[in-house]
C-alpha cells in the first residue's frame, strides 16, 4: 500500500508522536509512506526519517487556498492509495482534497471528545460523505461524535493509541531509576502536557497545594511550558520542566503520575506512565477509564479536593502496594495497548477500505 498521513504539525505532542510511530512501523512492514504536514517546520518537532511534505498553510483564506494547492500537487506526486488524516484541521483538509478529486479514500481520526464548538461538529457532519471511515482513539470519543451526528455509527470504529512498551519500560530506564533511588527523600509527582484549558493545570495546582499542606516535602514536576499568565514558580514544590522529548527519563525520575484534565480522548502520556509502572491518579474524562481499567485512582474533573485526596492516598500507601499497582498498569498496557498490535489493526482497516473501493 501507498499511505499518506496528514496532520497539522510535527510539534511535540501526543497525537503527533502517535502518527509518526504508526507511519514508521507501516514503512517497516514494506508499505510506501509519506507524511503531509499542514504547517511549516516547528521550532521543536518529533524526528522522523520518513518523507515529510510541508504545506506551509497560513490561517487566512488565501493561505488555506495556497496550502491546498500545494497539497494537491503533493497528492498527485505521491499517488497514495489511502490518505489518513488526524485531528480537525487535517481531517477537513483531507476531505476538501477528496472533494476536488485530489485525494484517494480518506480515513479520519479524532483524538479527543471535544475539538471545538457546534460549528466544528457541523463541519464534520457536512463533510462526512467525503471520508470513507472515521476512527476515534477511545469509545468515549466515538460515542460522542456519533451522538452529535458528526459521523454515522456504521462508519465509525475505535482504534486506541498504542505504546512502544520496549521504549517505555522500567528496565529500559534503569540508570534513571537508580538516580531516582538515590534522591528519594521527596515524593515526586509528574504531570505533562501543554498549558491549555483541556489539561486544567489550575485544578492540578490547587490540588497540589492541598497535598503540600499534609506532605510539605512533596514535589510536582510538569513536563510542559507554563502559559504566559503563569510564572516558573507557580507555587511551592512546583517545577516546570519545559517541553520534554525524553518522557521515559522524566517518568523514571518520578514516583507517580497525575492527570488533571477537563477533557481528553485517550491520553498517551497516561499509558506511557502505566508502561513505566507508575501509580496513576487521573480525572475520569474521555477514554481514561477505558485505558486504566481498575489499575488507577480516578476522580471527577474540576474537583481539586478529590484530586488531592487521591494523590495523598497514593503517597500514604506502602511502597510495595504502589509497586503492585504499577506492575498491574504495565501488564494492562502490554496486553491491550502495545503499538505493534495497533499497527496490525490499522493495516487490517486499510485493507478492508481499499478492498471495498
Amino acid at each position: 500500500m501507498r499511505i499518506a498521513y496528514m496532520l497539522t504539525s510535527l510539534g511535540i505532542g501526543g497525537a503527533e508522536r502517535q502518527v509518526i510511530a504508526i507511519a514508521e512501523r507501516m514503512a517497516g512492514r514494506g508499505h510506501e509512506v509519506a507524511i503531509i504536514v499542514l504547517r511549516g517546520a516547528e521550532e521543536r518537532e518529533w524526528p522522523t526519517a520518513l518523507n515529510v511534505y510541508r504545506l506551509g498553510m497560513k490561517k487566512s483564506v488565501s493561505g488555506v487556498i495556497a496550502g491546498l494547492a500545494r497539497a494537491r500537487r503533493v497528492a498527485r506526486s505521491f499517488n497514495a492509495d489511502l490518505l489518513h488524516s488526524h485531528t480537525l484541521p487535517a481531517n477537513m483538509a483531507a476531505r476538501v482534497l477528496r472533494a476536488i478529486g485530489a485525494a484517494p479514500p480518506v480515513v479520519s481520526t479524532v483524538h479527543n471528545v471535544y475539538e471545538g464548538g457546534w460549528h466544528r461538529t457541523l463541519a464534520y457532519r457536512i463533510t462526512d460523505p467525503l471520508s470513507a471511515h472515521t476512527t476515534a482513539v477511545s469509545r468515549a470519543a466515538a460515542d460522542r461524535y456519533i451522538q452529535m451526528r458528526a459521523v454515522p455509527r456504521h462508519k465509525c470504529s475505535v482504534i486506541t493509541n498504542g505504546i512502544d512498551t520496549e521504549v517505555f519500560s522500567p528496565s529500559g530506564a534503569s540508570a534513571c531509576t537508580e538516580e531516582r533511588a538515590h534522591n528519594s527523600e521527596c515524593f515526586t509527582w509528574l504531570a505533562a502536557g501543554r498549558d491549555v484549558p483541556a489539561k486544567d493545570f489550575d485544578n492540578l495546582l490547587a490540588a497540589f497545594q492541598a497535598v503540600r499542606g499534609t506532605m510539605p516535602s512533596a514535589q510536582l514536576f510538569i513536563a510542559g511550558k507554563p502559559a504566559i499568565h503563569r510564572t516558573n514558580s507557580t507555587g511551592d514544590g512546583v517545577r516546570w520542566l519545559g517541553i520534554s522529548e525524553d518522557m521515559p527519563r522524566a517518568l523514571a525520575q518520578c514516583d507517580a503520575f497525575v492527570l488533571s484534565s477537563a477533557w481528553e480522548g485517550l491520553p498517551l502520556v497516561v499509558a506511557e506512565a502505566m508502561a513505566m509502572e507508575k501509580p496513576i491518579v487521573a480525572t475520569n474524562v474521555g477514554g481514561v477509564s477505558e485505558l486504566v481499567g481498575g489499575t488507577s485512582e480516578l476522580v471527577p474533573s474540576k474537583n481539586p479536593k478529590a484530586l488531592s485526596d487521591a494523590m495523598l492516598r497514593i503517597m500514604q500507601m506502602p511502597k510495595a502496594d504502589r509497586c503492585k499497582a504499577g506492575k498491574a498498569g504495565r501488564r494492562r498496557i502490554v496486553g491491550q495497548f502495545d503499538i505493534n498490535s495497533k499497527v496490525d489493526e490499522w493495516e487490517s482497516l486499510y485493507a478492508r477500505i481499499l478492498k471495498g473501493r
